[in-house]
């Protein structure tokens, strides 16, 4: 697959000094930013699919009629962390 360039660029030199401060040894500031990039993609990617997630959730709770109440689901995954914590203790 070939590779796409990005378009230039600019920045504030302070942004631009603040980056090159915080350089890995062996990385670039080109290297840091495809993997900001990346890891915002990642992110923007997650968020829209949570909401989607979100909206078809409650688009069949208002054709079921079908609702939970905050405080039994809190409760319940409470429970939840628990048991997993005994869980991973015991191990």
């Amino acid at each position: 697959m070939k590779t796409a360039s990005l378009p230039s660029l600019r920045v504030d030199p302070e942004l631009r000094q603040a980056a090159e401060s915080v350089l890995l040894d062996g990385e670039s500031l080109s290297s840091l930013m495809e993997s900001s990039l990346r890891a915002s993609v990642i992110r923007r990617q997650m968020q829209r699919d949570f909401v989607a997630r979100g909206l078809r959730s409650r688009d069949h709770a208002r054709r079921t009629g079908e609702y939970y109440d905050a405080a039994e689901v809190h409760a319940e995954l409470e429970a939840m962390l628990v048991a997993a914590e005994k869980a991973q203790s015991t191990r």
